[in-house]
């Protein structure tokens, strides 16, 4: 067996079920789940369409880089999402969702032979990257985040020494599970630090269509473009359809960006078998060209949030994120026992933040948090949102 399997984790949701394996919930109460971040919303019907329409396509092996029609329906949205113009022949390359290319990525990035090599994420973070990085033959630094700017992550907290040996950093904007949305200045720190150092900057944007206010969140190719960085380099972007249209399983997304980076990779998933099917890269085709059914689903969150916030302010210290689906709220006191306890009084699942988060420095900082994500309808969240207040009262 490869041993570097000895290395994970367990994944968050193994275990909450561990830790709560022992209880019985409150039958009063019909069981709401606020704890997997898997979107509920009905998935648009056209779509669907799209999907059965193109079934004849199971009768042939797809191509790796998929076809001209879906490179081309990427490069497009992002074109008119984020105004950068890309090549999609050499600078973009469908993934089956965005979970499994960035495992993927650190396989074909990581150099194990270097003394060293370290992969650099949030804290706290999507798990994934972590795994990556423990499988790829690396170690992980973990950058923790800053409640005082609403979680952001603190990279000068990154000593340089870890800097030197950075192989790959996971950007995650906007955030899992604080919602933090990265600015302008930010991403120009990390480009300086990727021209010192030489790594490679990961951009997970699976969130990225979720904004709650006015403004849709930077991107790293459009925050590259905008500081004359129009190679793209050392910079692959993530983004899926899951969030965006609710088609969690889909399993579509792509990555785009320089294309010293997308060639290596296509030839690792050319081996990795991981070609997406005709008949969902038609669906894909679909999602992508339509922006109405997303803003649709962002009117749908932003009434969760408007509506459950109130019912939170008062007993929890939690506020807007930036953007996403996830409240990111404190629980002063243990968060375990918060979670076990709002579970067993009250059949409502939420996330221990500590299982979100490492250990780094003597400090966890997802301890002493909970992770909301706000995926069910709105009457589940509102109804949800109030058992956790009555919860806290009794508390």
């Amino acid at each position: 067996m490869n041993p570097l399997l000895q290395r994970l984790n367990p994944y968050p949701f193994e275990k909450l079920r561990a830790l709560t394996a022992d209880i019985r919930p409150n039958p009063a109460y019909a069981p709401i789940s606020l704890g997997i971040g898997e979107p509920q919303h009905p998935t648009p019907q056209f779509i669907r369409d799209a999907l059965a329409g193109a079934l004849d396509a199971l009768a042939r092996y797809p191509a790796t880089v998929g076809s001209a029609e879906l490179r081309a329906a990427c490069a497009a949205w992002l074109q008119r999402r984020h105004h950068v113009a890309i090549d999609p022949a050499t600078q973009l390359l469908p993934v089956n969702g965005s979970r499994e290319a960035l495992f993927a990525l650190a396989q074909v990035v990581v150099d194990p032979t270097r003394v060293g090599a370290t992969v650099v994420s949030p804290n706290p973070f999507y798990q994934i990257y972590e795994g990556a990085a423990l499988l790829a033959g690396a170690r992980c630094h973990f950058a923790p985040v800053d409640a005082s700017r609403n979680f952001a992550v603190d990279w000068n907290a990154v000593p340089d020494a870890v800097w030197r040996d950075t192989q790959l950093l996971y950007v995650c904007s906007p955030g899992n599970p604080t919602g933090a949305v990265m600015p302008l200045d930010e991403w120009r720190r990390l480009f300086d630090l990727s021209d010192r150092y030489g790594f490679v900057i990961a951009s997970d944007e699976c969130y990225g269509e979720i904004w709650l206010g006015d403004t849709p969140p930077l991107g790293g190719l459009d925050a590259a473009a905008r500081l004359g960085r129009d190679d793209f380099r050392r910079l692959i972007m993530f983004t899926s359809l899951s969030k965006r249209s609710n088609v969690p399983g889909l399993r579509s997304g792509f990555v785009a960006g320089d294309a010293a980076l997308i060639k290596p990779f296509a030839q690792y998933r050319t081996y990795h078998g991981s070609a997406m099917g005709g008949a969902v890269q038609a669906a894909s085709i679909a999602a992508w060209g339509d922006e109405a059914h997303v803003a649709d689903n962002r009117r749908l969150y932003r009434a969760k949030f408007d509506r459950v916030l109130p019912l939170l302010q008062p007993v929890l210290d939690v506020a807007m994120p930036d953007a996403g689906f996830y409240l990111w709220a404190a629980t002063h006191g243990d968060d375990v026992a918060f979670t076990r306890s709002l579970l067993q009084n009250y059949n409502c699942t939420v996330l221990p933040g500590s299982l979100l988060a490492r250990e780094q420095d003597g400090r966890n900082p997802g301890a002493r948090r909970v992770r909301l994500a706000l995926v069910a309808g709105v009457d589940a969240c509102v109804e949800a949102a109030q058992r956790i207040a009555a919860h806290c009262g009794r508390r």
